[in-house]
Parts: structure tokens; sequence; C-alpha cells
């Protein structure tokens, strides 16, 4: 399919594809490659071909997908039914999608968090030693990367990241986080 995209876009002489793929798309895609590629590694807002080309862009990587659902049903947009990204029966991105939506449902707001972690890595505290330069780690008065922040004191908050506590009924709602 990426191929064809690159083909078509070089017939038309673009050098910038705009895809669909949106928040939950991006979190799926990132539990598939670990789970099932062993990579730490998602689909990114904007991307380079690999030949330096075509420049792919995902405008709705920051949109839910039930955010975008509701506005297309509120414009009343046609839904044209698609089965090329994963979405058929008995694949993987489906029971991806699943365990996130079970997780979603006994642990409000685990899904906000886990993208505001996609977007808060800290490479000196995983083990790519292409991310950091473990090998040759030194000593020294300086923090380097992130620092040895592995014994301080986390503070972990009550109420996930990205949610917020109503003052008035308790009740727990999603934000949106800068």
């Amino acid at each position: 399919r990426r191929g064809i995209l690159y083909r078509t876009a070089k017939e038309l002489g673009a050098t910038k594809i705009a895809l669909g793929h949106h928040r939950d798309d991006m979190i799926e895609t990132l539990f598939l490659n670990m789970f099932y590629g062993g990579k730490l590694k998602g689909m990114p807002a904007k991307l380079a071909s690999d030949d330096g080309q075509h420049m792919v862009i995902r405008p709705l990587a920051y949109c839910k997908e039930a955010d975008i659902e509701e506005y297309a049903e509120h414009k009343e947009f046609p839904i044209i039914p698609c089965n090329l990204c994963g979405s058929q029966e008995n694949l993987q991105r489906k029971n991806i999608k699943m365990m996130l939506q079970e997780w979603d449902k006994t642990n409000p707001g685990r899904i906000e968090t886990i993208f505001t972690a996609m977007q808060n890595v800290t490479p000196s505290h995983l083990a790519d030693n292409n991310l950091f330069d473990f090998k040759n780690l030194q000593k020294s008065d300086v923090a380097i990367g992130e620092g040895d922040i592995a014994l301080d004191k986390v503070e972990v908050p009550a109420i996930p990241v990205g949610l917020i506590q109503d003052s008035e009924d308790n009740d727990v709602m999603v934000v949106e986080l800068n």
C-alpha cells in the first residue's frame, strides 16, 4: 500500500501525503510493534519517506477516534468502510484495540496516559544502545540525559495524567494536554 501511495504521489508530482491515522491508531501501532515486532516504535505525526522524496503527515494524529466519529456524525459525513488497515476480523490490530478499550473501561484515563508517555520518552532509561551511549557512560558531577531519577521518590498522582476531578460532583473528566 505504501509503495502505491508513493508511486501515485510521484506521478501526480505531490511531495506531501496526508493520511487519516488518529491517536488511537498511533497507540495501537505502538503495542503491535512491542508485542509482535519486539520494537518500541510507533507511528509519528510527520515522517519523511526513506528516499527523502515524500513527507507523510497525519493531521489527525492528536485526535481521539471517538471524537472524530462524533464530529463526522454531527456533520453527517458519509462513512466509507475501510478494510485495508488491519480493521478486518481476526487481525492483531483488532485484538489490541479491544485490549485498549477494556483497559480504558477498567482504568479511565489510561489511554491518555499512554499517549502522553509516547511524547515523554527518556532514552537513558531504556536499553537501546543506539539512542544512548551506555558503553561510554562515565561518572560525572552533571546529570547525563535525564539523570538517575530511578531512585527518586516518584509522585504518583491519584488521578492519571490527562484527567481532572470535578470539585462539584467528583466525576473524573478527560482534559486536553498541552
